[in-house]
């Protein structure tokens, strides 16, 4: 079994609802990833692209017997169980499911790059990792602790903002989580 840390993100419709929805998704069916920890749920404001709503975030630990190619299928596929339309990058989405790690693999495979490309720039990736896995590690860039504390020191501009959501909490199977 391989650890391997997967990104959530909503922010069209019922955000809170597509969250648990993938949740259910990614971990359900043959083959399925075992669950290991969920973050709680994070609303942020948009990185890059166009102007659009806030998301809800959150991060989904799990062990994995599949190779990184499955379990990016597997995120595909919750993609588009939810709509998922690639139209603009960084555009409005029902859903985003990003492969953050896998192990410790480091590659620079175009259809899936590991560990994700600026999972260390993103604090609505850094903060809910941090509080699934507080002792978690980014292949090839150290703690996750680390990498938060160094890009909170840099957003002087609020750029980055974001807010635990204390009155939502996602499920894992078995009715654990937060």
């Amino acid at each position: 079994m391989t650890r391997a840390v997967l990104s959530l993100g909503s922010n069209l419709g019922d955000r809170m609802a597509t969250l648990q929805g993938a949740v259910d998704t990614l971990l359900g069916g043959p083959g399925a990833p075992a669950p290991v920890a969920v973050s709680p749920v994070y609303e942020t404001a948009p990185v890059g692209g166009p102007d659009q709503g806030a998301f809800l975030n959150a991060v989904l630990v799990v062990d994995t017997a599949g190779t990184p190619g499955e379990l990016l299928a597997r995120a595909q596929d919750a993609e588009r169980a939810f709509g998922r339309v690639r139209e603009v990058r960084w555009g409005p989405r029902t859903l985003d499911v990003d492969v953050v790690s896998y192990g410790d693999v480091c590659d620079d495979d175009p259809d899936l790059t590991l560990p994700h490309p600026r999972a260390h720039l993103r604090a609505f990736v850094l903060q809910p990792w941090l509080d699934a896995d507080p002792l978690a590690e980014l292949p090839g860039r150290g703690p996750v602790a680390d990498l938060l504390a160094g890009l909170v020191a840099e957003d002087t501009g609020g750029a980055q903002e974001l807010r635990v959501r204390e009155d939502l909490g996602l499920r894992l199977p078995g009715g654990e989580g937060r």
